[in-house]
């Protein structure tokens, strides 16, 4: 296996949960999920991707049972 690309799902799956805050004058503080950081249609980007969709797919089952993803 890959460290790299093993360390690239932990980052997105760990990055489900995290929010990053932005300051705006004229709304106030935001919350906002982190995005992906890699570029398009590379190989970082949809191990990242799989580990983000991984974390919330599991979310998913914890709040509505489990059988419901399909």
């Amino acid at each position: 296996m890959n460290k790299t690309l093993a360390t690239k799902f932990q980052d997105g799956y760990y990055a489900f949960r995290r929010v990053s805050t932005r300051k705006n004058k004229r709304f106030g503080e935001r919350h906002h999920q982190m995005a992906n950081p890699f570029g398009a249609n590379t190989t970082s980007h949809r191990e990242w991707q799989r580990g983000w969709e991984a974390a919330y797919f599991e979310n998913l089952e914890k709040l509505n049972g489990l059988g419901t993803r399909g």
